[in-house]
């Protein structure tokens, strides 16, 4: 708690971001900031005196892509720049303790080096069963108890970890109810993810690592982004004696695995070259938004085929038509244009990674199309026709897909 002071707190209200929504005091970033360094002194004299409590977090739901809400948590300005010290000091005590298998919501880490991770899996090392799964509701269920004494491990300081445990206990207000919090970290919350991290370095990938792979005869890696996460295994008897284990080891912490997004298939360079004698087709599995196949090289040797998730691709051209739809009567050409180029180029930054051009450039040709058909409705008469739309964008060119993210180099494959 001393590592708290007031220099800190005002270096983690310039952390935060400033168009984020306030929490259940409707009190916003520029407002608290209108008189920051009085807010922060007895903000601090609260913490030093131990009167600080944290209020309720703000629950808010946002639509998933298969029909269901996700619950988010808005905490308070004030809550939101005690957990960012919070978050920093634990960060710096178990960023020394975590696995390299572990990507999501760490410090230059990210999706795109878990991605890479995947690839030099499967392309360099004897992979022939890929086990995929994902925990359900795991923000929602995680056991405070369990996660406490996590946290025991590496920290003694009695206040910290009350303060800590205040945040887990603070609750929900959702339509103006108040809501006990018995399990979970709410999604949204600054504080989140590294407790997440943190939760499942303990019960997954610490036990993966020293008590799962002593035991199997073939070769097996886990790689993970926060509570999604896949295992390649040599072995198809061991793959399944290992999801079996797990299922056991989830329960023992309260967690449950998502059956419908949980699942062993066939996989890998060896079972690509046995699937092609027999002509049968292979399963994919998705990671990240990315759905992983297997392919041929121009050269016709094996080769990991990576494109845009389906669903993915689906929900960006819904949300840019809705966009669209919305937009072209509120502003003027000039203004949403750029705008368009922008949404583009963000798209590209994830999805323009080797081997997903040309999923990429089918994005791009149907954003083109969204947008010349949404110029035509912006009144009853008809704006552009096909080659007065073309000559548009000759001069006001969207921008097009560029290779952002190559294929990882690789090492030589084991025997």
């Amino acid at each position: 708690m001393h590592l708290i002071t007031e220099d800190s707190l005002l270096a983690c209200f310039g952390d935060l971001k400033r168009n984020k929504a306030p929490g259940i005091d409707e009190v916003t970033m520029t407002e608290y900031e209108a008189n920051l360094e009085e807010n922060v002194k007895q903000l601090h004299a609260r913490l030093k005196a131990r009167r600080y409590r944290p209020r309720p977090v703000k629950r808010v739901y946002i639509p998933k892509a298969n029909g269901q809400k996700r619950p988010l948590g808005i905490p308070t300005v004030e809550d939101k720049v005690v957990q960012m010290a919070c978050k920093k000091i634990l960060e710096a005590i178990f960023e020394a303790d975590f696995l390299p298998v572990s990507y999501g919501f760490r410090p230059d880490r990210g999706c795109h080096d878990a991605l890479d991770d995947v690839s030099r899996m499967i392309m360099s090392r004897p992979i022939n069963f890929v086990v995929d799964m994902d925990i359900e509701r795991f923000f929602d269920t995680v056991n405070h108890e369990w996660l406490m004494e996590c946290l025991k491990q590496r920290i003694r300081d009695t206040a910290f970890l009350r303060l800590i445990a205040r945040y887990l206990r603070a609750g929900t207000v959702s339509e103006g109810k108040h809501l006990a919090t018995v399990a979970g970290t709410p999604q949204g919350s600054v504080l989140s993810p590294v407790l997440a991290n943190i939760y499942l370095h303990y019960i997954l990938d610490l036990w993966f690592e020293r008590k799962v792979k002593p035991g199997l005869k073939g070769y097996a890696r886990q790689i993970r982004y926060a509570d999604d996460f896949i295992i390649g295994f040599q072995s198809e008897r061991e793959a399944k004696r290992f999801t079996e284990a797990l299922s056991a080891r989830l329960a023992k912490f309260g967690l449950k695995l998502a059956e419908a997004k949980s699942r062993t298939i066939g996989f890998g360079r060896y079972r690509w070259q046995t699937a092609c004698r027999t002509g049968k087709r292979l399963a994919t599995f998705d990671f990240l938004g990315i759905t992983h196949y297997c392919d041929r090289s121009r050269a016709g040797n094996f080769k990991l085929g990576r494109k845009t998730a389906r669903t993915r691709l689906r929900r960006a051209l819904q949300a840019t038509n809705e966009w669209l739809k919305l937009i072209r009567n509120r502003m003027r050409f000039q203004q949403w244009w750029p705008l368009l180029a922008a949404k583009l180029r963000g798209y590209y930054n994830y999805y323009a990674i080797g081997g997903n051009m040309k999923s990429v450039q089918t994005y791009y040709y149907r954003v083109v199309q969204l947008a010349w058909k949404w110029l035509n409705q912006r009144s009853q008469r008809r704006s552009y026709n096909w080659d007065e739309y073309r000559r548009l964008l000759r001069y006001n060119p969207l921008p097009r897909p560029r290779l952002c993210h190559g294929y990882p180099k690789l090492t030589r494959m084991y025997a």
